[in-house]
């Protein structure tokens, strides 16, 4: 990859009151910039998304009418990695120099508002329930402990986890710590989910600023650079969010798809990575990522959790801004966090959730509907 990061810029996730999403994208942005040292007549190649709150194009209204041209994606929870990708092949093809990347979203309480018919998928997949998306984590996570024999009780060591870093995170929503009890004595909502493993739909915004590599150097000292990313679809045979039917010949996930031409393009093997953020939408949902992702094999993370591995303090410290689950998931902004976090922790400038082994290779993974991956690799 010949792409680098500069400048990155992330708002307080939570539910705006006083504020809007879009008003907090534009700061994210001019955060972004500042932290370049660049400024918006500079960025010649501007790309973003948003699920509900506004396109990310009309932000030229605020940031300056400079004529730069503005993609805007939606790709489900990819829409970060997905936006990322565009900003890459933009520099990469020589078509830009200096480009922005921007996400943020806005959401209601309660579970996310889909269309079933817009999913591919016939109105008697809703009527009958089955679009909850809560259903189907509980039902994939139920069926992945089973498979391979790994303890429920692992579910609630992910999220104290979670809400440990996220306690540490000025930026995270939730920022109280909760204990592994509080989270077993909470509300059961789908069997095996409770109340404090299932992340909440919420508000954002996060914006980065990329060049070209061999240039990166005259903003920063510190540049952090891209060297893989991917977005790959499901195949026949995997079951993922919205699926209308289980196969039964299991076939594997985008996740792995996803990962494996990630660590291909980079020339890197899991066995590098220093730390990782991965799609927590529920906490189950992180311990199927860690062994799709190929950060560990199937049926090893009761050994890894249990031994703190995954914690700040541990060999391989995932989702240390507190994840989905600490910070909420506003879609558009989701991923775009985890590059965020990643950043700051190559830099060393993590502040109180820094891990303890200075990181030289950062991974970051987004999952959403109806079947759909993201990753980045980033190295310094």
């Amino acid at each position: 990859m010949k792409a680098a990061i500069i400048g990155v810029g992330c708002r307080p996730f939570g539910r705006y009151r006083e504020t809007t999403a879009r008003a907090e994208a534009v700061h994210a942005v001019r955060q972004a910039l500042d932290d370049a040292g660049v400024g918006w007549s500079d960025i010649d190649y501007a790309v973003g998304g948003s699920m509900s709150a506004g396109s990310a194009d009309t932000l030229v209204t605020e940031l300056g009418l400079t004529g730069v041209p503005f993609i805007n994606v939606l790709n489900g929870c990819a829409t970060g990695s997905s936006s990322l990708i565009s900003a890459v092949h933009a520099i990469e093809s020589g078509a830009a120099e200096c480009a922005l990347v921007v996400g943020f979203d806005a959401h209601p309480r309660g579970a996310f508002r889909i269309s079933t018919e817009h999913m591919g998928l016939g109105r008697w997949y809703g009527t009958t329930g089955m679009a909850v998306t809560a259903q189907f984590f509980a039902l994939k996570i139920q069926r992945y402990l089973y498979a391979h024999d790994l303890p429920p009780r692992l579910l609630s060591a992910v999220a104290a986890k979670a809400f440990h870093n996220g306690s540490l995170n000025p930026n995270a929503w939730r920022r109280k710590e909760l204990s592994v009890d509080d989270i077993e004595n909470s509300t059961m909502l789908v069997d095996p989910l409770r109340q404090y493993m299932l992340c909440s739909p919420g508000d954002g915004a996060t914006a980065l600023v990329l060049c070209k590599a061999k240039n990166a150097k005259r903003f920063r000292r510190d540049p952090v650079h891209v060297a893989a990313v991917a977005v790959r679809t499901r195949r026949p045979g995997s079951f993922e969010v919205l699926s209308p039917s289980l196969s039964i010949r299991g076939g594997e996930s985008p996740t792995v798809d996803a990962a494996r031409a990630v660590f291909e393009q980079a020339g890197i093997v899991p066995a590098e990575v220093d730390i990782a953020q991965v799609q927590d939408t529920d906490s189950g949902a992180e311990i199927i990522h860690m062994a799709e992702t190929g950060l560990c094999a199937h049926g090893e993370q009761t050994e890894l959790i249990d031994a703190g591995v995954t914690a700040l303090t541990g060999r391989l410290p995932i989702n240390t801004d507190g994840g989905c689950l600490a910070n909420g998931e506003p879609i558009g902004a989701s991923g775009l966090r985890q590059i965020h976090e990643n950043v700051l922790q190559l830099r060393g400038t993590a502040g109180d959730r820094q891990v303890a082994r200075p990181p030289r290779v950062a991974l970051s993974h987004v999952y959403g509907a109806p079947g759909l991956s993201g990753c980045a690799l980033l190295t310094r």
